[in-house]
């Protein structure tokens, strides 16, 4: 807990590295829950 964070520094754009990854992950399964289907969504014979 004692090591100094990392930064990216683009202008006046400035964010950790451990932040930039959090976001990443989270737009992937953001992405990920818009695309795949949802579990239990077939029907099958004789369902309605």
């Amino acid at each position: 807990m004692n090591l100094k964070a990392v930064y990216i520094h683009i202008g006046w754009f400035q964010m950790s590295i451990t932040n930039l990854v959090i976001i990443l992950g989270m737009l992937v399964l953001f992405g990920l829950a818009l695309t795949l289907p949802f579990p239990g969504n077939k029907k099958g014979k004789g369902q309605k």
